[in-house]
C-alpha cells in the first residue's frame, strides 16, 4: 500500500497525498466545511496541478465504493484534524464500551482532567454546538474536541476508553 502524507493547511483543512505506483502523485484536501478537492498532480510540475475536482458528500462517497472503500477513507470522514499555532481540533466516536457513553460532559471532567474542550457534539447527523456542561453522551457519538496535541491525546484516551 502507498504511503499517505498528510499536510495541515491552516484555515483550510487538511491535504492527503500518495503516489501511484505508475508514479502519478493523486492527493485530497478534506477542507473544514467538509467540501473535498481531488488533486492530480502535473509529472513535470509536482508543484501544479494537471486537474482539480470539487466533491460533494455524495460524489465523495460515490468514489469510495466505486475505489472498494479504504481505512483511509474513513479516516477523512470520521476524523478531521487541524492544526493552529499549537491548537489541535480533533473528532472522535464515542464506541460502545467508552466509559464516557451515558455520562455528561460534567462528570466526565475533560476539560479539568486534560486540559482539551468539547466544542460540538454531532448525533445522528445533527451537531450540538457548545454542549452544555449536563450534556449527556451517547455511543455513536461524535466529540469534536480542541486543545493542544497533548490534551487531545489524553482526551481521545478518556473519551475512546473513559
Amino acid at each position: 500500500m502507498a504511503t499517505v502524507v498528510e499536510t495541515p493547511l491552516p484555515g483550510i483543512g487538511v491535504r492527503y497525498e500518495f503516489t501511484t505506483d505508475g508514479g502519478d502523485r493523486i492527493g485530497v484536501i478534506v477542507h473544514r466545511s467538509g467540501r473535498r478537492d481531488l488533486l492530480v498532480y502535473d509529472r513535470d510540475d509536482p508543484d501544479s496541478c494537471r486537474a482539480v475536482r470539487a466533491l460533494d458528500d455524495d460524489d465523495a462517497r460515490t468514489l469510495v465504493d466505486l475505489l472498494g472503500g479504504s481505512e483511509v477513507a474513513e479516516r477523512l470522514d470520521v476524523a478531521l484534524r487541524q492544526s493552529v499555532e499549537g491548537l489541535v481540533l480533533e473528532w472522535v466516536e464515542l464506541g460502545r464500551d467508552s466509559l464516557a457513553a451515558g455520562r455528561t460532559l460534567a462528570e466526565i471532567g475533560l476539560r479539568k482532567r486534560t486540559g482539551a474542550s468539547v466544542v460540538a457534539v454531532v448525533r445522528d447527523g445533527e451537531t450540538v454546538p457548545s454542549p452544555r456542561a449536563d450534556f449527556r453522551l451517547a455511543a455513536g457519538d461524535t466529540a469534536v474536541v480542541v486543545g493542544s496535541a497533548d490534551a487531545i491525546m489524553e482526551a481521545l484516551e478518556l473519551l475512546r476508553r473513559g
